[in-house]
């Protein structure tokens, strides 16, 4: 999917004020350039559309570049732009879901983002997790977050973290084996052996 306009003014906006200049001292055009790809894969794997998550992010980072003065002064600035970006994504999400049942009310198609064949079954699960367990899907999985990592950024207990990835991924499994052709009913048994053994 192309980027909109806004997300291509929002990118130009946060990389200037990544670039080098009077005020961007304290490493803030280092963290950013470090850590933006990987948390825009993160959200566009949460969001479902790339630009919806470049949006985002770019929100994320101009908040800290507005507050570098402070945010450069914390253990882990990057946690605390992660934490923002997840916020906005959630209540992105959500105003997607609202649109979504909206333009079914009226009888319009939801817009959807142009995504890789490899991509549009993985998402299309996703979307319909509950919003913690995707979350923590997508960065444990997708992000290769360790489970304590998550638990901290969350602010969560860590077996409240793996009870949510095994009810993630206990309703991902059959959601993922029901995106595949269709199968005759004996062959159900061989498919949901190949996708534990896949897990």
């Amino acid at each position: 999917m192309e980027p909109t306009q806004s997300a291509q003014q929002g990118h130009e906006r946060a990389a200037d004020a990544a670039a080098p200049g009077p005020a961007a001292g304290g490493g803030y055009a280092e963290f950013y350039f470090a850590s933006y790809a990987r948390l825009a894969a993160q959200l566009s794997a949460y969001l479902g559309d790339p630009a919806e998550a470049e949006d985002v992010v770019q929100e994320a980072f101009l908040r800290a570049w507005q507050r570098w003065h402070k945010v450069s002064t914390y253990d882990e600035p990057v946690a605390w732009v992660h934490r923002v970006a997840w916020n906005l994504a959630t209540n992105r999400w959500r105003r997607l879901v609202a649109d979504a049942r909206l333009r079914l009310r009226q009888g319009r198609p939801a817009a959807v983002a142009t995504l890789g064949p490899d991509n549009v079954a993985l998402v299309a699960a996703l979307r319909q997790l509950p919003a913690r367990h995707r979350q923590v899907i997508v960065l444990h999985y997708l992000a290769d977050q360790p489970v304590a990592e998550i638990a901290a950024d969350l602010g969560v207990p860590r077996g409240t973290v793996l009870s949510w990835l095994h009810r993630g991924r206990a309703r991902l499994a059959p959601l993922l084996r029901e995106s595949d052709s269709p199968s005759p009913p004996q062959a159900t048994t061989a498919t949901s052996k190949g996708a534990a053994d896949h897990d």
